[in-house]
């Protein structure tokens, strides 16, 4: 992940047994490298531990590029729109 161009942040919490991994980048072919990236190790992380949710935040042109290739994942999708970002 740290060698990934498009990815702009990424971290993980805990609470009691629920981790949460929480991941932003600047576009959806980055999210998509992503995945490829770490095909393996989420393969071997899904073995022992259950996907609970997936949420992909982005503008709707970024979902819809993210929609056929997530199919798998079942994410939930949510149309990013503009707001306030504080510099």
């Amino acid at each position: 992940t740290r060698n990934e161009a498009d990815c702009m942040h990424y971290a993980f919490s805990f609470s009691g047994n629920i981790a949460h991994c929480r991941e932003g980048y600047a576009s959806a072919e980055g999210i998509l490298a992503h995945l490829d990236n770490v095909a393996e190790p989420l393969g071997e992380a899904l073995k022992l531990a259950k996907l609970i949710r997936l949420e992909v935040h982005a503008p709707a042109t970024e979902v819809e590029k993210l929609k056929a290739p997530l199919a798998a994942l079942s994410p939930q999708f949510f149309v990013l729109e503009a707001g306030i970002r504080r510099q």
